[in-house]
């Protein structure tokens, strides 16, 4: 999940317990404004019997976040749940809900903090809407 790496730092600096960081690649944007449906999931690290927070940037269709948690729920799991920076509100074929929402947002593309369109604008400090 490359665009929360930011944010999941931020987080991190905030935790008063020991955590293992690990990092998913997962993408179904390549160069374009909407999900193309199509998943691109890198490896998975081993992460049986752990207790897992998946920090994810944005939920948008849910896809990408279904598919991750489809995986790693086959993984034999202590505990998982999940925590977005931002959810759009738009509805969804794809019932995902995080335990932990930052911030609901209307549906527009935003980049900034993490957030990307095409690699670009990642260093962006804040959250902008590209459209």
């Amino acid at each position: 999940l490359k665009g929360s790496f930011l944010f999941c730092a931020d987080l991190a600096r905030q935790l008063s317990i020991p955590c293992r960081i690990e990092f998913i690649r997962a993408s179904s944007y390549k160069d374009a404004k909407v999900s193309s449906g199509q998943l691109q999931l890198s490896e998975l690290p081993d992460l049986r019997h752990a207790n897992v927070l998946v920090v994810e940037d944005i939920l948008d269709s849910g896809l990408t976040l279904h598919k991750i948690l489809e995986h790693l729920r086959s993984e034999n799991l202590a505990s998982l749940e999940v925590c977005t920076l931002l959810s759009k509100q738009i509805p969804r074929d794809i019932q995902t809900e995080p335990k932990y929402i930052g911030f609901e947002i209307p549906n527009r593309f935003v980049v900034g903090y993490g957030l990307d369109y095409a690699e670009r604008y990642r260093e962006v400090p804040d959250i902008r809407c590209l459209d």
